[in-house]
């Protein structure tokens, strides 16, 4: 019977069914007759902002056949493998099992009580957009691996909010930029804030800073008393 704070769940799981749970929060299994279980853990910091779109559907019991067939099989497999696999070889093994229990759970239909609620992949690649905007490498085939989507559907989440990604993630790091030069009390350099900001070099920084705000870096640092470091 597994369950987190945003609601209380209760599924029956059948044999060669599965059910992916967060086990950061609270959750118990109950039972009745004989029972053999396999279960895998993945760290919780590898996979959380990938099943972030998909909370709806932990706890609840998800078949094998389907997308979900992917996912017994692997276990099974993966069950059966030596200790000695190395490191590099168990690495992509961890990571095409993280993709398939993802891949599932998007192609697993949500629960009633949700359906009408707001695209939650669109709000899990928006949150994670926001985290990230600041790797250079951040861009749409990089977000479609994570979330396990094409690169053509993050495009097209995007143009549900009005905007594109490109210019979603473009405005998101000019924003940060120039809250930074704001600040007075602010000494990092211009190359550095740009280097932080995702841009790979201090020129195209530039550039794109005074094409949206109208003002340079600099220029706006000095209108705000910054330091000039």
């Amino acid at each position: 019977m597994p369950g987190h704070r945003e609601r209380e769940v209760f599924a029956v799981v059948e044999p060669g069914d599965f059910m992916v749970v967060d086990t950061t929060e609270p959750y118990e299994f109950e039972f009745k007759g004989d029972w053999r279980m396999l279960s895998f853990r993945v760290q919780h910091d590898r996979i959380t902002h990938r099943l972030s779109a998909f909370r709806n559907r932990l706890g609840t019991s998800i078949g094998s056949e389907g997308a979900g067939s992917a996912v017994t099989a692997l276990m099974t497999s993966l069950s059966s493998l030596a200790d000695d696999v190395p490191p590099a070889a168990a690495d992509a093994l961890v990571q095409a099992f993280e993709s398939a229990v993802v891949g599932t759970l998007a192609a697993t239909p949500a629960p009633a009580d949700d359906c009408n609620r707001s695209n939650p992949l669109q709000a899990a690649v928006l949150e994670f957009v926001k985290r990230n905007y600041g790797d250079p490498e951040l861009n749409a085939d990089r977000v479609s691996r994570v979330f396990a989507i094409s690169p053509r559907t993050v495009h097209a989440l995007f143009e549900g909010t009005g905007s594109s990604f490109a210019r979603t993630v473009r405005q998101l790091r000019l924003q940060h930029a120039f809250d930074v030069l704001s600040d007075p009390a602010s000494s990092i350099s211009v190359t550095e804030l740009a280097r932080l900001s995702g841009f790979y070099d201090p020129s195209s920084f530039s550039r794109a800073f005074r094409q949206h705000f109208d003002v340079s870096p600099m220029e706006l640092r000095r209108s705000h008393g910054a330091q000039t470091a």
